[in-house]
């Protein structure tokens, strides 16, 4: 169990230490004592490992995570779990803006609130959010699932392709495109997973949930719907 202590150990050294270890490493968990809110830490992972960073991170901690297990004892700044392409991100304290932007799969939690474009341009990602997320959240979500137990900001879901978005609480306004839709048995039982698989089985109920979606009127321009775009 390697413990890196970040006042001691230089960030750009836990990351290449990270990044060169082995398939069949058997360092696979690590401690990261005083982060102290810098950037980029433990980015890049591609290895089936996990990692505890004790304390509060700033950009784009678990950027590019493939495989690994992040969990943030703390917050977590701009671009968490960005571009994540498999593995689980827990962001136990809050999230700044772009949480899971971008990202194509693997689980983000936040425990607290997400900022502003919390989900932006995801591409299969499941985000679950335990509290409340920013304006423009799902901005141009491509597919995967966002989770809020809290409330939405303005804007929610804008410009949105074949996410599906599961608000329990109150959405101040929905963006282009996006509308509240049926929600079914199928969506319900869904919707159970992603909370299972947040630690959350049991509960939460998926009926305190309303659907969102896109009504497909923007897939292709069309000059009545100009001021849209």
């Amino acid at each position: 169990m390697p413990l890196v202590n970040l006042r001691e150990t230089t960030l750009r050294d836990l990351n290449r230490s990270l990044h060169a270890l082995p398939p069949d490493t058997n360092e696979t968990h690590w401690t990261v004592r005083h982060p102290d809110g810098r950037h980029a830490v433990a980015a890049g992972l591609d290895r089936a490992i996990a990692v505890e960073i004790e304390g509060h991170v700033g950009y784009y901690c678990a950027g590019m995570n493939a495989l690994a297990q992040v969990v943030v004892h703390g917050n977590a700044g701009v671009g968490v779990a960005e571009n994540m392409m498999s593995g689980r991100v827990h962001v136990r304290g809050d999230a700044s803006q772009a949480a899971g932007a971008t990202a194509h799969g693997g689980l983000l939690v936040v425990d607290g609130n997400a900022a502003a474009r919390c989900g932006i341009s995801m591409k299969g990602v499941d985000i679950v959010v335990k509290g409340s997320v920013g304006h423009m959240s799902a901005f141009m979500a491509q597919s995967g699932t966002l989770t809020v137990l809290g409330d939405a900001g303005e804007a929610l879901g804008d410009s949105l392709y074949e996410a599906r978005l599961y608000v329990r609480g109150a959405v101040t306004s929905l963006g282009a495109d996006c509308i509240e839709k049926a929600m079914r048995d199928e969506h319900r039982a869904e919707l159970a997973g992603k909370l299972a698989a947040a630690g959350l089985a049991g509960e939460v109920d998926p009926a305190e949930f309303r659907r969102y979606g896109s009504a497909r009127r923007l897939y292709h321009f069309t000059v009545d719907n100009a001021g849209a775009y």
